[in-house]
């Protein structure tokens, strides 16, 4: 049961917040929604600790799809950082801002950046491109993200002021929003021969995760004594995170995204 830990773990938080937002709204939504997301972390965890191959696509397949087509699709909330910005501005608790708080602001204290590993729909069809490990060196355009952060927050405030701020926009915001994330993901994969390279220099949901990841206590930790220095990890991250450093201020710290590919390749077990 030991290495079962981890997924009873994030169940259990998942299943506590489903609860307590059932119990504190009287909407059983709550309660139904994160408890099939804990259900598929928790399984996802299971899966990986038992090691099974694709448990983290379990994970992705399972949750990402079910926001993309379920709440986006179907229950047409805007789930895309521009929901986030309606809803907040809007002073409307919805999915949408329960899904940044818990995913991307707050969530990270804990898990890091394991909603860009697991759960994101946009990953989840960028990570079946063939360039599963980064070829050449780290592109220096990552500011590009912030200047989408800001564009994204100055696009909802204009909608605001001119009265175009409506549950429809924000419906047609999220088909084109999504369908602008993988035309421009999948171009810069090819490009750089780099599925994550929309996840390093773009996506601008990193701003509010990179600073709440940095203090994360779920993380990859080296043993630095028993690591031989191979450097067999830094091959297949596809983050580009120095791993074998434990120090939280390694190279690209808080861009781990928990996939777990480096504890597979090291031949020490070093990581944990």
């Amino acid at each position: 049961m030991k290495k079962f830990k981890t997924a009873i773990i994030l169940f259990a938080i998942f299943e506590i917040i489903a609860v307590s937002l059932w119990l504190a709204t009287g909407n059983l939504f709550f309660l139904l929604n994160f408890t099939y997301i804990g259900l598929c972390i928790g399984v996802g965890a299971a899966l990986q600790a038992a090691g099974k191959k694709y448990a983290r696509e379990f994970v992705q397949f399972g949750v990402g799809a079910y926001m993309l087509v379920f709440l986006g699709l179907i229950c047409r909330e805007n789930m895309q950082i521009e929901g986030f910005w309606y809803y907040l501005f809007s002073g409307v608790v919805g999915a949408g801002v329960l899904h940044y708080a818990i995913a991307k602001i707050f969530g990270p204290l804990l898990f890091g950046r394991g909603w860009c590993g697991y759960c994101c729909w946009t990953a989840m069809i960028l990570d079946l491109l063939p360039y599963k490990q980064p070829q050449g060196p780290r592109k220096k355009i990552g500011f590009i993200r912030y200047i989408v952060f800001a564009l994204s927050l100055v696009l909802v405030l204009l909608l605001f002021h001119f009265g175009k701020a409506t549950q429809h926009t924000m419906f047609v915001l999220f088909l084109v929003g999504n369908l602008v994330y993988y035309v421009v993901g999948i171009i810069l994969a090819v490009a750089f021969k780099d599925n994550r390279a929309f996840c390093k220099y773009i996506c601008p949901i990193t701003v509010f995760l990179k600073p709440m990841s940095y203090y994360s206590r779920l993380r990859i930790r080296c043993d630095e004594e028993k690591c031989i220095q191979c450097g067999k990890c830094l091959d297949v991250c596809p983050m580009d995170v120095e791993v074998n450093n434990d120090s939280r201020q390694r190279k690209n710290a808080t861009e781990c995204i928990l996939c777990q590919k480096c504890k597979k390749e090291c031949p020490v077990n070093a990581l944990k």
